[in-house]
């Protein structure tokens, strides 16, 4: 697995959903739902079925052995 990269967000959540497509780990929301559905995406090292998930600034989010971390801006 890669270092994480850092993904700054506007707020102070965010939701998974929303965090996969800022990150670039996926091209759209309906990509978003089959990834996590499927079981596919980890949460700071554990599978997360929830697209949504809030996450929180130093959350670690981890789809097909790419890492991206939540930042803050």
């Amino acid at each position: 697995m890669s270092e994480p990269v850092d993904v700054p967000i506007d707020d102070e959540i965010i939701r998974l959903g929303q965090f996969l497509k800022l990150a670039n780990l996926i091209d759209s929301g309906s990509e978003a739902k089959n990834v996590i559905a499927q079981g596919l995406v980890r949460v700071n090292d554990e599978v997360e079925l929830r697209r949504g998930r809030q996450l929180q600034v130093g959350d670690i989010v981890v789809l097909a052995g790419h890492s991206a971390r939540v930042a803050s801006p």
